[in-house]
């Protein structure tokens, strides 16, 4: 391809009717899939378009699908459209064994009757289409294939895809670039892209700079918004060679009997710079007391529902709204507080240490199941510290027998290490943290009750703290 190229693509009619029997059975087993427990009845296409032409050895489509299930109903719940996924299909007349695990299935009507379609990120040779379309700005039917021109990418990585994804796909290119594709997708602003260019603006050293973006121009009739506003699939940013992720190293301290003190030091420093850069980079807002009537108006009402749905909460139900409480009669009292973009779902996974000790944040797209207006808002940063904080009791709660010690020190270094690079501290704030740390453990609380209940103990033991906490 030559720089910014430009190719016009068809889609042959009865695409998806001829992929929809198979992708009804397979996507519901992918982990990114959000609709768990539900059936697929059926599909709406967004978008499709042909990358490499299916009655060639290997084709490939990307498609934009909308998928059917059944609503869940509840008191005050409107129903809302299906979950739109991105797709890359591959099209071989036989799999190689080395495919066999991507497989999706054989085709038996339309225009791919025959032939066998698989999860083409598996295979290398469509990961390095997506490479060399980023590089020279290419723009296929309706997908743009955007990059900083300042940023060079070279030709030839090698790709592999990254197994330890969950709710999004990503490929490592040699060792110079990891490609983030989002899954679940939906038209807007995506965070994951707008925040890390935003801080490269401010040359905040602590989030890799997006070197290259995909972007879809689609008018989904059958989506949330009704618009046409582009959908961002997929940002490419250097590969931090070496890494290791927070939670990883803190488990492996914990297991060789080591403290993670100058470590969670090390990560408040870099939060805190992330969080100064944002607050320079992007518009803050003043929260009164009406603002902060509505951000406890939703903390209590999740308390609610969580109470309902994990009945283990309900002795500490009244001293939990305390936390909430507290923090209103603040309001009221005509205190105000600054809110500013955050990451929106930090944790020590989402901190990454290279060989050399430095720490990086990454994974902006804030809680994926969350709508996209409201994970743009502005927010006290405070938010994000809750949420390390949790992740630091996680951690101590892994080892038999838990460790609270250990995340106590963790979560006080935190703090400090926040304070050094903030020039203020999240604990002088006591009810706001609190507030927010007891909404983020009572979110907690009701994933593990529904996914994962050998882990409920770890939120509960928060909760009880939390509920015995001044509310002062």
């Amino acid at each position: 391809m030559s720089e910014a190229v430009t190719r016009t693509v068809t889609t042959p009619p009865g695409l998806l009717a001829s992929l929809e029997p198979l992708l009804r059975e397979w996507l519901p087993r992918q982990r990114w899939f959000a609709g768990k427990g539900r059936p697929v009845t059926g599909f709406d296409l967004v978008a499709a378009t042909e990358l490499l032409p299916a009655g060639a050895k290997l084709g490939l489509y990307h498609l934009l699908v909308r998928a059917h299930q059944p609503l869940q109903r509840g008191p005050g719940r409107q129903e809302q459209p299906g979950d739109c996924y991105q797709l890359f299909i591959g099209v071989r007349e036989a799999l190689p064994p080395r495919l066999a695990p991507a497989l999706i299935g054989h085709v038996s009507q339309g225009p791919l009757a025959g032939r066998t379609v698989y999860e083409a990120l598996h295979d290398t040779r469509p990961a390095d289409l997506l490479l060399e379309a980023l590089r020279t700005r290419a723009r296929i039917g309706g997908l743009r294939f955007e990059r900083d021109p300042r940023q060079e990418i070279r030709p030839g990585l090698v790709p592999r895809l990254m197994t330890a994804e969950q709710s999004n796909s990503s490929v490592v290119y040699g060792d110079a670039f990891i490609l983030k594709l989002m899954r679940r997708v939906v038209p807007g602003i995506n965070p994951d892209l707008e925040l890390p260019l935003a801080l490269a603006r401010e040359g905040c050293p602590r989030v890799p700079p997006p070197t290259a973006w995909l972007v879809a121009d689609a008018e989904d009739t059958a989506g949330p918004s009704h618009t046409a506003e582009p959908y961002v699939l997929g940002v490419l940013q250097p590969f931090v060679q070496g890494a290791t992720d927070g939670w990883e190293l803190a488990l492996r301290e914990l297991a060789k009997g080591q403290d993670f003190v100058s470590e969670a030091r090390a990560v408040g420093r870099a939060t805190a710079e992330v969080h100064t850069a944002l607050a320079r980079a992007l518009p803050t807002v003043t929260l009164g007391h009406v603002q902060m009537r509505a951000l406890v108006h939703g903390m209590t009402e999740r308390l609610e529902a969580a109470v309902h749905a994990v009945p283990a909460l309900q002795p500490y139900a009244e001293d939990l709204r305390s936390a909430y409480t507290a923090l209103d009669d603040l309001a009221s009292e005509g205190r105000t507080w600054t809110a500013q973009r955050v990451h929106g779902d930090l944790h020590l996974g989402q901190c990454l240490r290279s060989p050399a000790g430095t720490w990086s944040l990454i994974d902006f797209e804030g809680e994926p199941a969350r709508p996209l207006a409201e994970r743009r808002m502005p927010q006290p940063a405070v938010r994000d510290v809750a949420g390390m904080l949790r992740s630091f009791d996680y951690a101590a709660r892994t080892t038999d027998p838990p460790q609270p010690d250990w995340a106590a020190h963790c979560r006080a270094a935190y703090c400090a290490g926040y304070a050094e690079a903030a020039g203020r501290d999240p604990r002088t704030e006591p009810v706001l943290l609190r507030a927010y740390e007891t909404d983020k453990a009572v979110y907690e609380a009701v994933y593990e009750a529904r996914h994962r209940p050998d882990w409920l103990p770890v939120p509960l033991a928060a909760l009880r703290r939390l509920a015995s906490a001044d509310p002062t």
